[in-house]
């Protein structure tokens, strides 16, 4: 079951149905959107997505996903899960344009990369970016993610694959 995790502004807990109007809108503004997957959804697509989060990923028990809320209203998305093209587990996160430039971002993938250090025990935590998503390149190596390599997408476009290892400050528990 995902577990409950907070920050020091956000709180970070599983999803439930009433939050399907707040994930279609997250996930449709293409600022968002751009960045996540295979890009920009139909709305069909992303409340078909929203439904397979409670008939496969919760009751299946297959990974952790979070609604992101900030002062009660649900901000973003994050997730932790296996992945093939990083060869471990991956760290997915978004917010809603409006929480953009607050420091969130940081918050939000260190609590995320927390959980997966303590709880999950691993040693090491993956991010797989588009090579023009600029703003999240600067955070993930502000907290000390490394590129691993690229990978040249059908499209054409790049994916860089990132690591951050775990350290000795990396066992400090959330807040």
């Amino acid at each position: 079951m995902t577990p409950i995790l907070r920050t020091e502004r956000l709180l970070l807990d599983p999803y439930t149905p009433e939050d399907e109007e707040d994930f279609v809108a997250l996930f449709q503004d293409t600022r968002v959107s751009q960045w996540m997957g295979d890009g920009p959804a139909s709305e069909a697509a992303d409340r078909a997505l929203f439904g397979r989060i409670f008939t496969k990923v919760y009751a299946q028990g297959l990974f952790d996903v979070w609604a992101v809320r900030r002062d009660g209203l649900l901000v973003g998305h994050a997730e932790i899960k296996p992945t093939d093209i990083a060869g471990g587990h991956e760290i997915i996160y978004a917010l809603a344009p409006s929480a953009w430039g607050l420091g969130l971002g940081t918050e939000l993938a260190e609590a995320v990369i927390a959980h997966g250090f303590g709880t999950l025990g691993l040693t090491r935590v993956h991010a797989t970016v588009a090579a023009s998503n600029e703003a999240s390149l600067a955070l993930l190596d502000r907290i000390g993610f490394a590129h691993v390599r690229d990978v040249e997408e059908d499209d054409g476009s790049t994916t860089r694959v990132l690591v951050r290892r775990q350290t000795a400050s990396d066992s400090s528990p959330l807040v």
